[in-house]
């Protein structure tokens, strides 16, 4: 299959130039400086070959009880498959918004509606299996679980609802049932989360200055 390279935008001042090509209808991604600032874009397989810094999201959705919805990643997924993670995820594409990628993506993955609010900003890379590297500057955003769902079955196997403090015990458990990114923010970002259901339980959920959180070493 033919590679189209892609057009490349400055670089901030001192980052080095990075390369990455796309294949046709592909994800085009936002590669990112660690200060946040767009340096260039890249297909979706070539940023996660090359452990490329790109923006993402992630969604926490909570229901009245404050317990937070998981999903169970499709056994197919490009990568993680089969495990558990937060309510849904994924990168803006080139040109667009990372609220309304949220949104799309919500729809895309679970087939629902919800009003979100930002939460925090998270760092992290790891490698993960099939060869690919998770290198991503993260904006974390939360909402009410309410309303009908519709799974997409090329994207979850399942959901299902379990308090912080449980999550948070069987993380540690059994942490290969769990996408890494969950752990991740369940060790890092644990406080932030909680913080996040308590003010949708009582609604009073804005949008906090995002965090700075430093990048891993």
């Amino acid at each position: 299959m033919a590679m189209t390279a892609l057009r490349r935008e400055r670089p901030d001042a001192g980052t080095p130039p990075t390369s990455a090509v796309a294949e046709p209808d592909e994800d085009i991604l936002i590669l990112v400086s660690e200060a946040n600032r767009a340096i260039g874009t890249g297909g979706k397989l070539a940023v996660h070959q090359e452990g490329l810094l790109h923006r993402a999201f992630s969604i926490f959705l909570f229901d009245e009880a404050g317990r937070v919805l998981l999903q169970r990643r499709d056994l197919g997924k490009y990568h993680s498959g089969g495990l558990w993670a937060n309510t849904c995820c994924g990168h803006p594409r080139a040109g667009e918004r990372t609220k309304a990628a949220a949104h799309r993506r919500l729809g895309e993955e679970l087939g629902m509606k919800a009003a979100l609010g930002f939460g925090f900003r998270a760092r992290y890379r790891t490698s993960l299996d099939h060869g690919l590297i998770e290198n991503e500057l993260v904006y974390v955003y939360a909402g009410r679980a309410e309303g009908p769902m519709a799974l997409n079955p090329d994207e979850v196997c399942e959901t299902r609802l379990i308090s912080l403090p449980d999550l948070i015990q069987e993380t540690a458990r059994r942490p290969e049932a769990y996408a890494y990114w969950l752990r991740h923010y369940l060790l890092r970002h644990a406080p932030d989360l909680q913080s996040l259901s308590e003010a949708l339980r009582v609604g009073a959920l804005s949008r906090p200055g995002a965090r700075r959180i430093p990048a891993p070493r």
